[in-house]
């Protein structure tokens, strides 16, 4: 999967912005998530849902349907195989563009599919347990370095986000850590609270009850700049790593070879969900940032990003099957 299969992509794509399509479903559509419920995937696909009802975006069904396994792979697996289906459409999350690079039995790639938009992106916290010897991020290098293998941090997927920063965040240090992972983020937060791991990096919504409740402290956030719900807790760069972040962005995609009016419907009602009062309430509640890229633009943010995420991990020597 290579950048020039995204821009050729692109220009077959003949959708500049959204507009009012002529097409609309026939029967109920079918948004996919790749996570179970209570999952990351699951509860933005619902939050979406629930927006189009909410603001009578739209008076058809949709059903959320959890295609959970393989780290996203069943998902992926699944919306190619509904080729030229237009009432299937999926969440995707960034794993989606790590995942297909190293896992040679994976059967699909975004270049594959069909992009309808990206919606957020969802800055992180680096977290400890409110106990935890750890007062900042330097404290947890300086442990890595003295004794590599020691810290243990609780993640997900290697190629997810959280496992993509340890890489990012361990090439510039030079300090080393092992990596836990778990499958579902309730497992993830159970770890870190039951001190069976020392760290994890979080969203903000799913650290924020535990930080607020004192069994979490955050050490630093990823972000550019400081979150609202955080002001007192430094960024990584202002903490002393000026490291880029690995971006974490959600959106809708589709199978391949759905007709163009049903992408112009697709790009026109999510269009509408970001700009509602709704969805700019659950994106403010959830401290993500709101960043919609229409049909052309997200397949031009996926090419870029990939060749992000192919130098992390060719730099941290990690066998590429792509």
């Amino acid at each position: 999967m290579q950048r020039r299969q995204f821009l050729a992509a692109g220009a077959a794509l003949a959708i500049a912005r959204p507009a009012r399509a002529a097409w609309a479903p026939s029967r109920p559509i079918e948004l996919v998530a790749h996570n179970g419920p209570g999952s990351g995937p699951d509860v933005f696909a619902r939050a979406l849902v629930s927006t189009i009802e909410q603001e009578h975006l739209f008076n058809g069904r949709i059903q959320v349907a959890n295609r959970v396994g393989g780290g996203g792979a069943t998902a992926m697996n699944h919306i190619v195989e509904k080729r030229g289906d237009p009432h299937v459409i999926s969440v995707w999350t960034s794993l989606w563009t790590s995942l297909p690079l190293v896992q040679a039995e994976a059967r699909a790639t975004l270049a594959d599919m069909t992009p309808i938009c990206r919606m957020a992106i969802e800055p992180a916290l680096i977290v400890v347990r409110a106990d935890s010897p750890y007062r900042n991020f330097a404290d947890v290098i300086s442990a890595a370095k003295a004794r590599p293998g020691s810290v243990r941090q609780s993640g997900g997927s290697p190629t997810a986000r959280d496992g993509m920063m340890r890489q990012v965040l361990m090439a510039h240090t030079g300090a080393r850590w092992a990596i836990i992972s778990f499958p579902s983020g309730g497992e993830r937060m159970a770890a870190v609270l039951g001190g069976h791991v020392d760290m994890m990096i979080a969203e903000p919504s799913e650290a924020g009850e535990q930080v607020r409740a004192g069994r979490l402290r955050v050490l630093a956030q990823l972000n550019e700049t400081r979150l609202p719900g955080f002001p007192d807790v430094p960024t990584l760069r202002e903490a002393g790593f000026p490291v880029n972040d690995v971006v974490q962005a959600r959106g809708i995609l589709a199978p391949p070879g759905i007709p163009a009016e049903a992408v112009e419907f697709y790009a026109d009602l999510f269009h509408r969900v970001s700009q509602s009062a709704a969805w700019k309430k659950y994106l403010e509640d959830n401290q993500f940032h709101g960043a919609w890229l229409g049909p052309r633009e997200t397949i031009a943010f996926f090419a870029e990003y990939q060749m992000q995420l192919r130098g992390i991990l060719q730099e941290a020597g990690v066998r590429l099957a792509r």
